[in-house]
């Protein structure tokens, strides 16, 4: 799609494409399942997540499931978002500026693209971690198509399953401060595909030219 086809009416920008917003809530749907089920398998305090969910042997047969779903999604946005998560010398000036960006002080951030540096964050986080958890998680699948001599590998998921879901749960809630508070519209680029002229300006500058045909220089 051009650059120009992105305008649409009503000073609207169109962000995000039906298949990317599809994706986008089948990622997060299968997340908030493998979260609320692995966090009740993980702690005896959240096992009644489990109960809520239909009990734990309906939870323990779906949670192997549901998470090659969210695999499938995760390697999906990986087709379609990885070439433009690329380090930038702006990312580095976006991460010097993040005290102004948790202040909401738009004006003093320098001009990211279609997305700045700590989406760039999130997305590698999600998919390193979803590889991650993946392996790990075919290990405690299957324990026991690993030979004894092998039995090292078990240990070492054990540990590698909780920490790797741990940190997707932190990038999770650092993702809904983004796209809820820091970026407010960006919720709604999910759910309609498309925000306005001023949040592409006031966020995304740099994509903002990208789209009119301007240029944006890094503000002080």
């Amino acid at each position: 799609m051009s650059h120009q086809d992105q305008l649409i009416p009503h000073d609207h920008v169109l962000r995000y494409e039906f298949n990317e917003r599809l994706n986008h809530w089948v990622a997060a749907g299968s997340f908030i399942y493998l979260m609320l089920t692995g966090l009740a398998f993980w702690s005896p305090w959240l096992f009644w997540l489990a109960s809520a969910l239909g009990g734990a042997e309906l939870s323990r047969m779906l949670h192997p499931w549901v998470g090659r779903v969210f695999f499938v999604a995760v390697c999906y946005m990986y087709a379609l978002w990885s070439s433009q998560m690329k380090h930038e010398p702006v990312d580095t000036q976006w991460w010097k500026s993040l005290h102004y960006y948790i202040r909401n002080e738009d004006d003093k951030m320098p001009p990211a693209g279609r997305y700045n540096a700590g989406q760039k964050f999130l997305f590698w986080g999600f998919f390193w971690s979803t590889v991650a958890l993946l392996a790990s998680g075919v290990v405690l699948w299957f324990p026991s198509y690993f030979p004894w001599n092998l039995r090292f590998l078990r240990y070492i998921s054990v540990l590698v399953h909780p920490v790797a879901a741990l940190f997707t749960i932190g990038l999770f809630l650092i993702h809904i401060y983004m796209g809820v508070f820091a970026e407010r519209g960006a919720f709604g680029s999910v759910i309609r595909g498309d925000v306005s002229i001023t949040f592409a300006k006031r966020y995304h500058p740099g994509w903002y030219d990208e789209i009119t045909g301007g240029s944006s220089t890094p503000r002080k």
